[in-house]
């Protein structure tokens, strides 16, 4: 094993190919995967070529974050001079064990966490060859708090086959660890720390900036997208002046990021997490000199949400409140959701929502809808969907209330600017798993972004459908990421988005482009206060 990171030594893993294999060499003999390497600022990295792609996993994009670095602004990782194995990913950011649904029982779960986690993966079909191809830039869902850039979900490798383009994946800090805001407590030494995980994404696409095109990329083309707590980072990261100019391209998938903490709710937070851990006010410097575990444990005991604050320093406002972030608005965005975003975000941890009698729709909808507009809103839902059940009105109206709303809102404020264009869409297809008591789930259209239906037969199952619909979205990311524009042969026209007719793409194994699609439930629900999203 090779440092903190865990990366197994080369020779272990590929036979004998070593430090003096060809740097860009084809497969071996009975397709054994063969060694290829690559330059980057701080040193030479050791890939491997794997199904006619070079593949390059744990790359340093930043220094241990651990001890003194706890809470600060990502610093470089230091030079090395022998070339480095990046043969396996890198651990993921530490974070509290979640429960894991059936439907991602598909994907792969990272195991090892460290602090030392600003680590990158990169799938690319060639090295240095001058293509300048577009680059996706991915940042993972878990919101602000888990999972990692490495489930097989997000592998590359179909992506990079199917349009010629260079894909990379990251870990960054998150929870307490990336957003834990000292500021009012600590002074100016914790300046950064309630974003330190934003500027870890920074410090990630400065390096994509300085490093890509060694590994046949542009940097003058990047599009970053994620999907929920990645579409909340994607959201956040167009209000930071500090990334502008480092990517020309933004999705966001069932993530729509539109306000921050305060600098007292980030405040109460942290005093929420001291008092958990038995520490007073002016213990502050102690939280760089705890393990990680004391920490974490810490955290699962304050029972608090720790992410991103409008600090006056990195964010200065809302990312999109009351309007969209001048510092991005001519940077091109597509936007969306799925059909039943919350038979996965409520019903997979409350498996009741399944079964609701009307008694139990009323109960289950008092965090999401006024009492007083209970009557009136599930009137106008019984009239749109009239052989709908309790269920299905359930999952409706919080999918609308916790996601979709807030998708509308940012697609309406980004059209506002009159500048970078925007796209909207919905996944409409329903997954037959389980006898398809999960619509269209959160996390659906994972599989059909990066076209990896073959892994993600939890989610979507088998047969010609899931890889239908793979086929039209990859394409339309992938042209999204070529041209700042989703259109191509495989859907219908899709028209931008724009308030007077509210063009919206309905993703299905033959989707449609639609016109103010469910203005019914917009209209319905436009009287009520957006729905304050927790991640």
């Amino acid at each position: 094993m090779l440092g903190r990171r865990g990366l197994i030594a080369a020779g272990a893993v590929f036979g004998t190919a070593g430090p003096a294999a060809s740097r860009q060499g084809p497969p071996k003999p009975g397709g054994a995967p063969v060694n290829v390497v690559a330059d980057t600022h701080r040193g030479k990295v050791r890939g491997a070529l794997l199904d006619g792609i070079r593949v390059f996993k744990g790359i340093p994009y930043g220094a241990s974050t651990e001890g003194g670095n706890r809470f600060r602004a990502p610093k470089l990782p230091k030079p090395w001079t022998e070339v480095r194995d990046a043969l396996a990913f890198g651990p993921m950011a530490p974070q509290q064990a979640r429960e894991k649904a059936s439907i991602t029982a598909s994907w792969t779960y990272d195991k090892d966490m460290s602090e030392d986690c600003l680590v990158l993966n990169i799938w690319t079909p060639a090295l240095r060859d001058q293509r300048k191809r577009p680059v996706m830039v991915w940042f993972h869902g878990g919101g602000f708090s888990s999972l990692s850039g490495s489930r097989n979900v997000f592998d590359g490798t179909r992506l990079c086959k199917k349009g010629d383009v260079v894909v990379v994946t990251l870990n960054h800090r998150l929870n307490v660890f990336g957003h834990l805001y000292l500021a009012k407590l600590g002074g100016a030494d914790y300046a950064e720390s309630g974003n330190a995980g934003m500027l870890d994404l920074v410090s990630a696409l400065r390096w994509v900036h300085d490093n890509i095109a060694e590994f046949g990329g542009d940097p003058a083309n990047v599009t970053i997208f994620g999907q929920s707590g990645g579409g909340a980072k994607v959201s956040t990261i167009m209000a930071m002046p500090q990334a502008r100019g480092l990517f020309h391209r933004a999705i966001v998938q069932s993530g729509s990021h539109l306000e921050g903490l305060t600098p007292e709710e980030g405040t109460r937070n942290a005093l929420a997490l001291l008092n958990a851990m038995g520490l007073k006010e002016k213990e502050v410097p102690k939280l760089r000199q705890l393990p990680m575990d004391q920490i974490l444990a810490g955290m699962a005991k304050a029972k608090v949400n720790f992410s991103p604050v409008l600090d006056q320093h990195i964010l200065m406002k809302g990312p999109w409140l009351p309007d969209g972030p001048a510092v991005s608005a001519n940077v091109p965005m597509l936007i969306g959701t799925t059909r039943t975003e919350t038979t996965a975000l409520i019903g997979a941890g409350d498996p009741a929502t399944f079964t609701l009698d009307d008694a139990g729709l009323r109960q289950k909808l008092g965090p999401w809808v006024p009492e007083k507009e209970t009557d009136r809103v599930l009137a106008g839902f019984r009239k749109t969907m009239p052989t709908a059940t309790p269920s299905d009105l359930f999952f409706a109206i919080t999918t609308d209330r916790r996601v979709r709303q807030q998708a509308w809102t940012q697609a309406e404020r980004k059209a506002a600017q009159n500048a970078g264009s925007v796209w909207l869409y919905e996944v409409d297809w329903a997954t037959p798993v389980e006898g398809g008591k999960w619509r269209s789930p959160h996390s659906l259209e994972l599989a059909f972004v990066f076209d990896n239906v073959a892994k993600s037969e939890a989610m979507v199952g088998i047969g010609p459908e899931p890889q239908a619909l793979a086929d039209q979205m990859s394409a339309a990311w992938l042209a999204f990421a070529r041209a700042g524009n989703p259109n191509t042969p495989v859907l219908p026209t899709w028209p931008p988005f724009k308030p007077t007719d509210r063009a919206t793409m309905v993703f299905d194994v033959k989707s449609t482009m639609v016109n103010d699609f469910r203005k019914d439930e917009r209209t319905l629900l436009a009287a009520l206060p957006l729905y304050r999203v927790s991640r």
